[in-house]
Formats: C-alpha cells, sequence, structure tokens
C-alpha cells in the first residue's frame, strides 16, 4: 500500500479533489508559516492553521489527518523557536498554546467527524447491499410477487374507523361506492417475472391497481377488515382474472408492516392452485360418481336377492289368501280351514321377516371393530375430507367445542358417514334454498354420564312440516334425484351401536340434527 493511498482518501483521489484540496491546504500552510515567522504582525497567526486542517480533512483519511495536524504544531513550534527563541514573554508564549490547543481540538474534531463519516458509509453499504439481495431475491423468485402501495388506503381505514366503523361489510353495503373507493387508494409499485407470467403486463404494471385483480367483494371486504383491525397477516383462496380474460384460483397473501410508514410497501404473493383444484375437484366428482354406482351396485344386489328370496313366501301368501276367501264363501263357511290358511299366511310372512332381517344384517359386518374415536378430532377429519364442497357452495362451519367431551367406542368409519351425510344434507337444504349466508353450527356436548352428543344446525329452510313424520322413512326423500336412504341408513347405523339420531327445526331457523352416542357400548355389535 502506497503512502498516498494511506493519506488520501481513495474515492476523492479518483475524482481527482485530492491534489486540489492538498495544494490549497500547502499553499494556506506556508503562508501562515510565512507571516508568522518573517512579518511583524503580532497575534495568534498559527490558529489559522486550523483551516489548513478543515481544508485537509477533505481529502485524507484518519492518518492523513493525524500527519497533517502534526505538521501544523510542527509548523507553529518552529516559527515560535525562530521569532522568539531569545527573548520569550508571556504574550507570545500564550499565543504558542492557544494555536496548539486550537489545532489539539480541531484534531480531536474532525477524526470524531471522520468516524461518523466511515460509520454512515458503511451503514449505507450495507443497505445498499440487503436491498441488492432483497431485489434480487423479488425479481428471481418463482412466487408471483408484487409491491404494493397500502398507505392511502390505510390511512383511508383508519378515518372511517375514528368515524366509529368497526365493521367495514356493513359499511359496504350501507355506502356502495366504498369498495370502488378503496380500490382506487391503491397502488402498485413494482412487480416480479412470475407475477407478470401469472397474470399479464398489465396487470403488473406500475400505477392504479386494475380492478379484474382484485378478489371478490367478500374476500376483498375482509382484506380492509384485516386492515382495520391492525392484523399482519391475510391468507386465503381467491379467483383473479389474467389479462387473457382466464379466470384462475390463487393463494393469496398479504403480509402488513408493523410500522405505518411502512405500508408505502407491502408485498402481496400469489400461488396459482387452479390446476390443483381442478385435479381435486376431478377427484371429488370421481369419487361421488363411485360412490353411486357403489350404492346403485348395492340396491341391485340387494333388490335381486331380496325379490328372489320374497318370491316364495309371498306367492305363498297369495296363495293362502286365495284360499282363505274360498273357505269364507262356503255356506256356511270352512271356520277351520280359515284358520289353517291364516296360520299359514303368519308363517308365510314371518319367513319374509326373516329374510328381510338377514339382508339387513349384511349392512353391519362383524369385521367392524370398535375403537376409541376423539370426536373432536373427527370433526376436523370430516371438514377436510369435505373441504371442497364447502367452499364450492360458500359454506361456513363454526365447531363448539366442550374440554369434558370424552373419547367414545364406535365404529369410526359409520359414525364419520353419518356426520358426512347430515352435513351434505344441510349444504344441499341451503343450495336449494339459495340462503345468501351459509352457516353449519356443530356442537357437542354431555348429556349425562353415558352418552354424548354431536348436533348439527343449518341456516336453511329447515323442515317441512309434511316431512317432519316421514324424514327418517327409507325412501322418502325431497330431492328430486334422492333415493330417500340416507337418513335411514344414518339411523340404522346408530342404533346398532346403541344410539339415535333425532332431527327437527330450530327455534331461531334452520334444521337441527342431534346425533346420540353411548361412550362405551354394552355390546360391540347390535
Amino acid at each position: 500500500m502506497s503512502i498516498a493511498s494511506t493519506i488520501l482518501r481513495a474515492r476523492d483521489a479518483q475524482a481527482g479533489h485530492n491534489l486540489a484540496f492538498g495544494l490549497i491546504a500547502v499553499a494556506l500552510a506556508t503562508a501562515v508559516f510565512y507571516i508568522d515567522t518573517y512579518t511583524e504582525i503580532e497575534g495568534a497567526i498559527a490558529v489559522l492553521y486550523v483551516i489548513t486542517m478543515l481544508l485537509a480533512a477533505q481529502a485524507t483519511t484518519r492518518i492523513g489527518l493525524l500527519v497533517i495536524a502534526a505538521v501544523c504544531a510542527a509548523l507553529t513550534l518552529l516559527s515560535y523557536a525562530i521569532t522568539h527563541g531569545d527573548d520569550a514573554d508571556l504574550q507570545s508564549t500564550i499565543r504558542l498554546i492557544v494555536a496548539l490547543a486550537a489545532l489539539f481540538v480541531t484534531t480531536v474534531l474532525l477524526l470524531k467527524t471522520e468516524t461518523a463519516r466511515l460509520t454512515l458509509l458503511s451503514i449505507n453499504s450495507a443497505l445498499k447491499e440487503s436491498e441488492a439481495r432483497y431485489r434480487s431475491i423479488f425479481d428471481r423468485t418463482r412466487v408471483a410477487l408484487w409491491e404494493r402501495d397500502y398507505s392511502k388506503l390505510r390511512s383511508y381505514l383508519m378515518d372511517v374507523r375514528a368515524q366509529g366503523v368497526t365493521d367495514i361489510k356493513a359499511h359496504a353495503r350501507a355506502n356502495p361506492a366504498v369498495v370502488d373507493h378503496c380500490v382506487d387508494l391503491i397502488r402498485v409499485v413494482a412487480a416480479n417475472e412470475a407475477a407478470r407470467e401469472m397474470l399479464g403486463p398489465e396487470s403488473s404494471a406500475a400505477g392504479v391497481l386494475r380492478r379484474s385483480i382484485i378478489p371478490g367483494q367478500e374476500k376483498f371486504l375482509d382484506v380492509l377488515q384485516a386492515i382495520m383491525d391492525g392484523k399482519t397477516v391475510f391468507e386465503g383462496k381467491v379467483e383473479v382474472r389474467a389479462d387473457n380474460g382466464e379466470d384462475k384460483l390463487v393463494l393469496l397473501s398479504i403480509s402488513f408492516p408493523d410500522d405505518p410508514a411502512a405500508f408505502s410497501r407491502v408485498v402481496v404473493s400469489m400461488v396459482d392452485v387452479t390446476q390443483r383444484e381442478m385435479a381435486l375437484k376431478a377427484m371429488a366428482e370421481a369419487q361421488a360418481e363411485l360412490t353411486k354406482a357403489s350404492k346403485a351396485a348395492t340396491v341391485g344386489a340387494m333388490s335381486a336377492s331380496l325379490a328372489h328370496e320374497l318370491n316364495q313366501p309371498l306367492g305363498a301368501i297369495v296363495v293362502n289368501s286365495q284360499t282363505l276367501l274360498r273357505w269364507l264363501d262356503r255356506d256356511p263357511p270352512d271356520l277351520a280351514a280359515v284358520r289353517r290358511s291364516a296360520e299359514r299366511m303368519i308363517r308365510d310372512s314371518q319367513r319374509a321377516s326373516e329374510i328381510i332381517q338377514n339382508t339387513r344384517s349384511h349392512l353391519s359386518p362383524s369385521s367392524n371393530k370398535l375403537e376409541s374415536v376423539s370426536l373432536d378430532r373427527l370433526v376436523d377429519e370430516t371438514m377436510a375430507l369435505m373441504e371442497h364442497e364447502l367452499q364450492r357452495s360458500g359454506t361456513t362451519v363454526l365447531v363448539d367445542r366442550s374440554p369434558d367431551i370424552p373419547p367414545v367406542s364406535t365404529v369410526k368409519i359409520e359414525l364419520q358417514q353419518v356426520l358426512i351425510n347430515v352435513i351434505t344434507n344441510a349444504i344441499q337444504a341451503m343450495d336449494e334454498a339459495g340462503n345468501p349466508e351459509r352457516i353449519i353450527k356443530i356442537a357437542m356436548k354431555r348429556p349425562d354420564i353415558e352418552h354424548v352428543c354431536i348436533t348439527v344446525r343449518d341456516s336453511g329452510p329447515g323442515i317441512a312440516e309434511d316431512a317432519k313424520d316421514k324424514l327418517f322413512a327409507p325412501f322418502f326423500t325431497t330431492k328430486a334425484t334422492g333415493m330417500g336412504m340416507g337418513l335411514s341408513i344414518c339411523r340404522s347405523t346408530l342404533e346398532a351401536r346403541g344410539g339415535k339420531l333425532e332431527g327437527t327445526n330450530h327455534p331461531e331457523g334452520g334444521a337441527i340434527f342431534e346425533m346420540r352416542l353411548l361412550i362405551k357400548p354394552e355390546v360391540e355389535h347390535a
């Protein structure tokens, strides 16, 4: 390392400033030394070395400042020795001390300034590196990212909140123009390449946010509510429209900063899940078709079996009935023969009943073993299985849990199928009624020491009066494509385990079904 690079600032040397400041400082120092040494001017001329220091500080390093300070001090002492070496007096000595003190203080202050300057340069360099890393990650990641300015929107929402508004949805219903106004307050600052590939260049361009990429009004109002409530994250599945008119389902995530001043650069991410959702929908439809085909095959097999098995006893009942009528038509009637025909009819009827009971027993195969089932976990797993159906219908499920609900001993798949059937019926009832607000409330309670209950209440139209008595009757249905077997099988399934299933209307509206379960059945199978 050369002496020049040690004393002079490298960046100033590149700009050509060091030479100019150095020459001026040298010229000034020479002039001060000459005036102080070879003229008759009396005064603290050496104090002017401070100006030399100030000029040199613009072009030198810390070491350079120390070197120049030492040179100026040496010149001051040399001048004093030449002019007052033999006849030093008090005034000249005081002037010498003042000059040296001024040099010392100036040097210390300039060193502190240089330290602060170097610290600031280091901070600025770190900030630039951090910004460069962030920009590199932002631009190169394959997740679609936007930087949006929500500062004006936040200010507006805070003003609305200050006016006493806490529910933005209710406020938007009363003031329809609010949504469009809020959209106009959002600005796009930047978007990465993945964002442009997902939605197109127009939707990702800087400036006013396009209305087409705003999620549905309800979701957008949820975003506004999150800002108003001071939440730091919003996540959800929303539909957006690309520049080419294609609708896409995306996972939307918005991270709101804690500092209100940072709302000018809010990061918004989107992950395209359209293909995944289509695959899940196709899988769900395939499963539904498979279930329907399985049910049809089961019903067909049962029908064929029942038709074959019941043909003989039913035929015998018909023959005995005709015989009984003939004995009654005699004059006088042969009552003994009538009695024998009636007894044969009873015998054949009992045989038919036994055939039906035997067929019914196939619905509860003995291979099903009881297991300990947590109702909380069962409800959560059921909601996960029905996630697609609930989202499709726009249904919200609220679960009221109770801490004192013990596990029940049952066949898990049977209880889960009953719960799925009841929830599916609730969704279909709300769909047919066209309810704007679709809510299903699931509650668990323990009415006594032996039982637990699961209640499922919907916000639909409820059970019609003419359907209440036939609700669980086989083949009774209120749906055009229904088979009328679902609730009947559900009730039979619970009763086979010592439970009950009841359905009625809730006083506040909607239907409510209660599943009453034994915690520990006395026998494994009924």
